[in-house]
């Protein structure tokens, strides 16, 4: 005999869940997943905010050894710089919560900044992982260039070396930078999905 409780609660579940709408991964093409956050001057920072520009969001694991050989050699900071200097906004966004490798309070980021020289625009935190579940953030690095427009042009690995050896990256093709350089120019991105490679992402429970 069929409990007539079990059958309700099952239909109440399967309506919950129809209900609850799921978060979908960034695409080529389509429109960027808007987000809002604070970054380490505790200024709310948002998507919307560059319309008009190109953004590069890079997120980061400063106790990762992918994201350290990416630093400590300084191929990062240039890419930073050489794609603000084609007009470009680069935000950086840890995303590690508390307990976990990679987290930062405001003025570790601040510290850090300043140690390794970054050129970014801005590094936001996100210790709940709200702005990293909406891009599905998978690694660190784990690099997302949007257009002028608020579309995903570019996502996948800063580059084409997959290493944390500092010794096997030389002559790496920078993935980020070729892709802001095809936005720039009004061409669609030669290259616009490859694999991220690093550190998982971090995520709380």
């Amino acid at each position: 005999m069929i409990d007539r409780r079990l059958v309700l609660a099952a239909a109440a579940a399967a309506l919950a869940t129809a209900a609850t709408p799921a978060l979908s991964a960034p695409a080529i093409g389509q429109p960027a997943p808007a987000f809002s956050a604070v970054d380490a001057d505790g200024k709310a920072r948002s998507l919307s905010e560059f319309r008009g520009r190109t953004v590069v969001l890079e997120w980061t694991n400063n106790g990762c050894p992918y994201v350290r050989r990416h630093y400590s050699t300084g191929a990062m900071q240039d890419a930073q710089r050489k794609a603000k200097a084609q007009g470009a906004v680069w935000l950086t966004i840890a995303s590690s919560p508390p307990g976990h490798q990679g987290h930062v309070s405001a003025a570790d980021a601040k510290a850090w900044g300043g140690r390794s020289q970054a050129a970014w625009n801005a590094i936001l935190l996100d210790p709940k992982g709200q702005v990293a579940r909406a891009y599905a953030a998978k690694t660190t690095p784990h690099m997302f260039v949007v257009d002028p427009r608020g579309r995903v042009a570019y996502m996948g690995a800063i580059d084409d070396r997959p290493t944390a050896k500092a010794d096997e990256a030389k002559g790496a093709k920078n993935y980020v930078l070729a892709a802001v350089a095809d936005v720039k120019a009004g061409r669609a991105v030669a290259q616009p999905v490859t694999k991220p490679y690093g550190c998982a992402v971090k995520y709380g429970g």
